[in-house]
């Protein structure tokens, strides 16, 4: 009963660490990434379809992504999505494809960004937080049912307070990547 409660718990810390990922991976820096079109949406003949499944996107150079449309009458509903992301970056349509520069970041802009991956990672720290209070509440709730002894819950707790600071040290470790990442000019 007790591996149960730490593997969901585990599990949890788990997804919120994943989910602090997966925002910063969305947020903007100097360098050019496929992941900074994920949220596009394209007017894909009346739906609105990932960017990804209209064409292939791909990183020509270090501030150029390239999208080359599977068919050639959807570049210019591929480059409206792009600008009407507000994403601040202007596509440019050349040929068959669609380019997108990704200009470099002022300091001010980067300082902002600085912050929003303060504020992902501080949610994700609560996410986790969250997840130890419901982690120890199961573990006592089975242990007045009978399930086990008092013993095993103070194990269990320790348990669910190590993989806490484990998915906070994960979460800070990624923040510090991201910001020297968004900082370096």
């Amino acid at each position: 009963m007790v591996k149960d409660i730490l593997k969901e718990t585990e599990d949890k810390m788990h997804k919120a660490v994943e989910v602090v990922r997966g925002e910063l991976v969305r947020i903007r820096t100097s360098k050019a990434t496929t992941a900074l079109l994920d949220a596009v949406r394209v007017d894909y003949y009346g739906t609105m379809t990932p960017l990804a499944h209209c064409g292939n996107v791909s990183v020509s150079d270090v501030h150029t992504l390239t999208i080359q449309p599977y068919d050639k009458g959807m570049l210019e509903h591929v480059a409206k999505a792009i600008q009407t992301a507000n994403l601040g970056l202007n596509p440019v349509k050349d040929g068959d494809v669609v380019r997108v520069p990704v200009p470099p970041l002022n300091e001010e802009r980067r300082r902002e960004l600085v912050k929003l991956t303060k504020k992902f990672g501080e949610d994700g720290k609560i996410a986790i937080r969250n997840v130890r209070r419901d982690g120890i509440e199961h573990l006592k709730k089975a242990e007045k049912a009978d399930h086990f002894s008092e013993d095993e819950r103070k194990k269990g707790e320790h348990e669910v307070q190590k993989m806490t600071d484990k998915g906070i040290k994960d979460i800070d470790s990624l923040l510090a990547l991201k910001e020297k990442e968004i900082m370096e000019v």
